[in-house]
């Protein structure tokens, strides 16, 4: 058996539990440390999404005409709808959509549109 008392081993094994906790909750952080990095790079490849991206503005009068804007355009916000460069080229080389460019954001720099 043990050489020790009662007193002592509960003593002892208090110690060991205190240390075990101390570990749980270093664990612990590291995980929520963990968890905002992932959240925080997850949030930046979107951001970078959205800023690779293209939206239209539908036009807004009888006769008006669509603005195309570049993805991170904060004068047209919608979170929704992103076109490719394809698409983006598109929309501003079709005649019959009659797509403006936002002198904003200047959404045909980097599109390189076909002469």
């Amino acid at each position: 058996m043990s050489d020790l008392s009662a007193e002592e081993r509960l003593a002892k094994n208090q110690a060991v539990l205190e240390w075990m906790e101390w570990q749980v909750s270093q664990q612990r952080a590291k995980v929520r440390t963990l968890q905002a990095e992932v959240e925080q790079e997850a949030r930046r490849r979107e951001r970078a999404r959205i800023e690779m991206s293209w939206k239209i503005q539908p036009k807004r009068a009888e006769d008006g005409h669509p603005i195309l804007h570049r993805g991170g355009c904060n004068l047209y916000k919608t979170q929704m709808g992103y076109l490719d460069r394809t698409e983006a080229i598109i929309a501003l080389t079709d005649d019959a959509l009659k797509t403006e460019c936002c002198e904003i954001c200047c959404p045909e720099t980097g599109l390189d549109l076909p002469a």
